[in-house]
């Protein structure tokens, strides 16, 4: 009857990085929207959230929620609440009629006995929502509205049936009457209950909420320790993106740079940040000012003299790190927290200059720090438990969803993703179209293809990086020239207008019909022809060249403990690299195939086309022992 506790909501599933439910055990949950919508009232708090998120699972709402939140609400905002699980407040539910009365919490629970009182002694009229008519439109606009938000859905969601499902019931219920409609709807979550896409979302689901329980470090009782103002050193699109998500957070931030032009930049890239809040409604004018107030300035280390954790955000250039963590120690005092967004490089390395080791922790960020939802924790064997456990609740404060994870080049996110452009690279080589490969990728449920991503990124970073794992794993890396060709003729991605697209004032991404004499000039400097085995591949087939070297990377990082575990790789793969979240991360996904099918692919890939493809002994034991990838079959490392 009542909604007193906070309730949020998600994004929508085919979105690459869903926003978290409570963490609170389910039994201090409050009831769903779909039972309140049962209720005789409802009574709520101004700043309480209502949703029905049953959709971010792969389900629909049940409990009779398709059928009653049209009649309380009207279709249109009922599906929009269903089909993005999209909250509202106690106040916006008031309006809409979701909620009848609005109350202070001090007064809430008596105000809900006074209406009861008052709807048992009949003083207060109250309706079956199950049967309400009066906010429905007559009937062909009721088709329009459902045939709209149909294409919508399908173009949203190609690859998942739940949301179509879930407007076929509330469709059931309009036309055929509500008791026809709470049939379809049981019928049809029973149905989607057994679903691969319901089984993949609810794997991520637990597995977002099982990535901060480190054995031996959040079990030891450690608190963490309260961090009142952060200093970033680098006001890039990295440190302007991490300095804009702590000061909307409420932390202090001192934003330092090498002189004032870059400095001047940096600020102006947060306000720039700030300002598209404000213009979506996130924020208002008085908002801004107060975020903005949080940040200062910086071209010395004199205001780190009181910081509580420095995030260094410069470019990936080894001896500036070193000297600025040498800095750091001068200045800062001996509990702060020295942490690195690096993306590649060796935090012993970084730290090598410093009598520090223990407070060195990596803060990996991913592009653009303000949106993406996931924050890599890096540690070295020197990292301080208390350090990890102050860093997880930063995390949590900025929400962001933190993965813990050990010290190798590109951690665990990166690295599990550098074959992923690279196998795209080796098929382009071999005979396949650049902009097929990025379709079938893209129509796997990828945000873009590896060809755009790197356009977007910029190919700068991408060599960089590359060079960094062609050190570290020369073993098993496809060396493509490609990248290199592509620079020597000024196209550098999306900032120069020409990458593997061209783009246009608005940075629109178009084909470049004479790019085929790069992938040529590619060929002949590689010594490969095209392959007519390759030029038969179905799109489920290239999708597997691409995916599967991902998958053996994967079993490495677990192998040799830079993850914990599985499911915390299923996380980094969704929430840093786009994976589609309905098909539950990278490992859940090959789990669904079988290790013995992924290793016998990748063995006969490797056979005809060298070490690149070979799969791992993690990979082979399990494809042996029919266990799944997540099995601790031969006990489990720890670089932590």
């Amino acid at each position: 009857m009542h909604a007193r506790r906070r309730w949020r909501g998600a994004s929508p599933p085919w979105r690459c990085a869903p926003t978290a439910w409570p963490s609170s055990p389910s039994s201090t949950r409050p009831s769903t929207p779909s039972r309140s919508t049962v209720c005789h009232a409802r009574i709520s708090t101004p700043s309480a959230q209502l949703g029905l998120p049953e959709l971010q699972l792969g389900i629909i709402p049940g409990m009779g929620g398709t059928q009653r939140l049209p009649r309380l609400v009207g279709l249109p905002k009922a599906l929009e609440m269903m089909l993005t699980s999209k909250t509202i407040k106690g106040k916006m539910a008031h309006e809409l009629g979701l909620v009848d009365a609005v109350t202070s919490a001090n007064k809430l629970v008596n105000t809900a006995c006074s209406w009861a009182l008052e709807i048992f002694e009949k003083k207060k009229p109250w309706f079956k929502s199950l049967h309400r008519t009066d906010r429905l439109p007559d009937l062909e606009e009721v088709k329009d509205i459902l045939k709209f938000a149909r294409v919508q859905a399908e173009m949203k969601a190609a690859n998942v049936q739940h949301p179509i499902v879930c407007i076929d019931v509330i469709k059931e219920g309009i036309i055929s009457g509500p008791r026809a409609g709470l049939m379809k709807e049981v019928l049809s979550g029973k149905m989607l209950e057994q679903s691969q896409t319901s089984k993949s979302l609810r794997h991520f689901f637990f597995a977002q909420r099982a990535t901060s329980k480190i054995p031996n470090i959040t079990n030891i009782g450690l608190t963490a320790r309260k961090i009142k103002k952060a200093a970033i050193v680098g006001g890039g699109l990295m440190g302007s993106g991490i300095a804009t998500i702590l000061i909307l957070n409420n932390f202090n931030v001192v934003l330092k740079e090498v002189n004032e032009q870059f400095l001047s930049a940096g600020i102006n890239r947060i306000k720039v940040n700030l300002q598209s809040l404000v213009r979506k409604g996130q924020l208002t004018e008085e908002d801004y000012e107060k975020k903005l107030s949080l940040l200062c300035g910086a071209l010395d280390y004199e205001q780190f003299r009181d910081t509580d954790v420095v995030i260094e955000a410069v470019i990936e250039d080894m001896v500036l790190k070193q000297q600025i963590f040498s800095d750091l120690e001068k200045y800062c005092h001996h509990n702060c927290i020295f942490a690195t967004n690096t993306s590649t490089i060796d935090l012993n390395i970084i730290g090598q200059k410093t009598a520090s080791q223990d407070r060195i922790v990596g803060a990996h960020f991913f592009s653009p720090a303000h949106v993406m939802s996931l924050l890599e924790i890096v540690c070295t064997h020197h990292t301080s438990s208390q350090v990890i456990v102050d860093l997880i609740d930063l995390a949590k404060k900025i929400q962001k969803t933190p993965i813990v994870v050990g010290n190798c080049t590109g951690f665990a996110v990166n690295r599990m993703f550098f074959p992923y452009a690279q196998a795209a690279s080796f098929l382009v080589d071999y005979g396949l179209d650049v902009y097929h490969i990025d379709h079938v990728i893209t129509q796997f449920g990828m945000p873009m293809g590896p060809f755009r991503l790197a356009d977007l990124v910029g190919f700068g970073v991408a060599i960089a990086t590359r060079k960094q794992y062609y050190q570290s794993y020369p073993e098993r890396s496809y060396k493509s020239m490609l990248l290199q060709i592509l620079v020597e003729d000024n196209r550098t991605g999306e900032s120069s207008c020409k990458g593997f697209y061209v783009y246009d004032d608005k940075r629109k991404a178009s084909r470049d019909p004479d790019f085929g004499k790069y992938i040529e000039k590619s060929r002949n400097m590689a010594g490969v022809m095209q392959d007519p085995k390759l030029m038969k591949l179905t799109d489920n087939d290239i999708v597997e060249m691409i995916f599967f070297p991902v998958v053996n990377e994967a079993c490495r990082v677990l192998d040799e403990g830079i993850a914990l575990k599985a499911s915390d790789l299923d996380v980094a793969s969704i929430m840093g690299m786009g994976f589609p979240s309905y098909r539950g991360g990278v490992m859940f996904w090959a789990d669904s195939l079988g290790a013995k099918y992924v290793y016998d692919k990748l063995d006969a890939w490797s056979k005809d086309y060298g070490e690149f493809f070979r799969p791992c002994e993690y990979l082979a034991v399990r494809a042996r022992q029919g266990a799944s990838l997540a099995a601790k079959v031969d006990g489990v490392k720890s670089r932590l």
